[in-house]
């Protein structure tokens, strides 16, 4: 752990402008983070499947397609559609 400190002072001070490496840290966290949430509510779902009756299947997606439809329609009132 130690022998990499060096190479990474370096490659900060190579950089130059830290608000950049700043922000791409930043973003990288961002997806990281999305990466491990995405992961455990596909492993809660396959966890729940032997549990979750027809009603409950039908009402999730139901719930989904409001969602979207509200995506949508925010997307379209910033006039990016």
């Amino acid at each position: 752990m130690i022998e990499i400190l060096p190479l990474l002072q370096t490659a900060t001070q190579a950089t130059g402008d830290m608000t950049a490496v700043a922000n791409a840290g930043a973003r990288g966290m961002m997806a990281v983070g999305a990466g491990l949430g995405a992961g455990l509510a596909v492993i809660g779902a396959g966890l729940g499947i032997g549990r979750i009756q027809t009603a409950a299947l039908i009402f999730a997606a139901l719930i989904e397609g409001a969602a979207l439809f509200g995506v949508v329609i925010a997307f379209q009132i910033q006039g990016k559609i």
